[in-house]
């Protein structure tokens, strides 16, 4: 439970019970429950959007749909407190530099954000904006439910499968106690958590399985291994990911 709350705190805004002393080998075991935590922001996300299109409409108060969509846009930023989005901010500021191995490291050690990862996250933003406005909202809270779920499973997925490119770094305590052990059990325990989105559920978990390996492959070729902004990036990416594979789902069966 130690590990489970401090995973929670670190990943997002929820303190249940706050934890000050943290070791390296605290973060490394909130690993496992990394989906688990996916899934308390996901009941969150499909709470609002059960409120906002069907509770609300029933008591015959009907909220603007931009509003109500700029509103499930931010929440996900507000309860992580933009952690995954600085990482992925971070990210394409180094790996799209065009430097050297070691600059491009640098340049995503920086706290500043550069052009770069501005336009790039303005970009995803717009992506992700125009797809939760798209879709139906019976397909939204199932989306927005197994969206951070999913993410989170790539995140562990990047951790334990593929090299840190620092020699030291708060993500090298998460890549020293990942095992692929306990990304069977994480993997397992997310088609239970997923399963009622049906096949969509299924195939959104395929789709980024497919995205993450891709991205992570060629970040690892530029840098060496992976980093905690990278972690990031490919949890911010996945949740995208996981809303085009609704989308695009959708259209198939209504």
């Amino acid at each position: 439970m130690r590990a489970f709350l401090i995973g929670l705190q670190f990943l997002t805004r929820i303190s249940i019970v706050r934890q000050d002393n943290w070791t390296e080998e605290d973060f490394g075991r909130s690993v496992r429950y990394f989906p688990l935590i996916g899934a308390v922001l996901g009941v969150i996300y499909a709470f609002f959007a059960w409120l906002f299109f069907t509770f609300l409409p029933a008591q015959q108060i009907v909220l603007p749909r931009h509003f109500c969509t700029v509103i499930l846009l931010v929440l996900p930023i507000l309860l992580t407190g933009g952690l995954h989005c600085d990482g992925f901010m971070d990210t394409m500021d180094g790996v799209f530099s065009g430097r050297s191995r070691e600059r491009m490291l640098e340049i995503m050690k920086d706290s500043r954000v550069g052009s770069n990862g501005v336009f790039a996250f303005g970009v995803l933003l717009l992506f992700d904006w125009a797809m939760l406005l798209d879709m139906e909202p019976a397909r939204l809270m199932a989306a927005l439910f197994v969206m951070p779920i999913v993410a989170r499973l790539m995140m562990m997925l990047v951790i334990t499968l593929f090299p840190y490119a620092r020699p030291q770094g708060m993500g090298k305590a998460f890549a020293a106690c990942a095992t692929k052990k306990v990304l069977c059990f994480a993997f397992f325990y997310t088609l239970v958590l997923i399963f009622p989105a049906g096949w969509l559920g299924g195939l959104s978990l395929l789709t980024a399985l497919c995205f993450t390996t891709y991205f992570a492959r060629y970040v690892t070729r530029l840098l060496g291994g992976v980093t905690g902004d990278v972690y990031g990036a490919t949890a911010t990416l996945s949740e995208a990911v996981v809303l085009f594979t609704f989308l695009a789902g959708s259209q198939f069966i209504r």
